[in-house]
């Protein structure tokens, strides 16, 4: 059987204990985190994770898993799409991870849910990458991820964003402002 990957909802805030119990049990996992800079007192800066997705784990299981994982203490159910258990893209797990890698502050924008959506070069500052569409406007990077229905977005940090490179996937990009 073929293993997929699907999103699990748990209780709120049981994220990293469902990680946990999913870890133990030697099932393939991934809880994206979000790191946020906050600054604390005497100038010392304190990076805070948080979930990037609040109540939701990622795992990689084989349909017939699927019943066990529902029952792990903190899972409330899986997320549906058509009736079955929604099927999260593989190359969307692998954008999901490297975004998180390499930006902070990540911010969440809901979309239309559409499994074919099919990404173009729309303009110079638009570009298309493994049918993700990647999108950069002066120091703001955004990532369309049509299968979940999100969109990734978050400001490159840089003290000169004139020529500053981007990475996605394999690719370098060149960001312009």
């Amino acid at each position: 059987m073929q293993k997929n990957w699907y999103m699990v909802y748990t209780k709120p805030k049981w994220e990293k204990k469902v990680v946990a119990t999913l870890t133990k049990r030697k099932i393939e996992n991934f809880f994206p985190v979000n790191n946020s800079k906050q600054v604390t007192y005497l100038k010392k800066i304190k990076i805070q994770q948080e979930p990037l997705f609040e109540s939701y784990v990622f795992v990689n299981a084989i349909e017939s898993d699927l019943s066990g994982i529902k029952l792990i203490n903190g899972v409330v159910n899986f997320i549906y799409w058509k009736g079955k258990p929604a099927i999260v893209q593989p190359e969307e797990i692998e954008v999901i991870k490297e975004f998180t890698n390499d930006h902070q502050n990540i911010r969440l924008e809901k979309t239309k849910v559409n499994l074919n959506d099919t990404a173009k070069v729309i303009d110079g500052a638009k570009y298309s990458i493994d049918g993700n569409i990647l999108t950069i406007k002066n120091t703001i990077v955004k990532v369309n991820l049509p299968s979940i229905g999100f969109t990734l977005s978050a400001k490159v940090e840089t003290e000169n964003s004139l020529h500053q490179k981007v990475s996605f996937g394999d690719k370098k990009l060149l960001l312009q402002s």
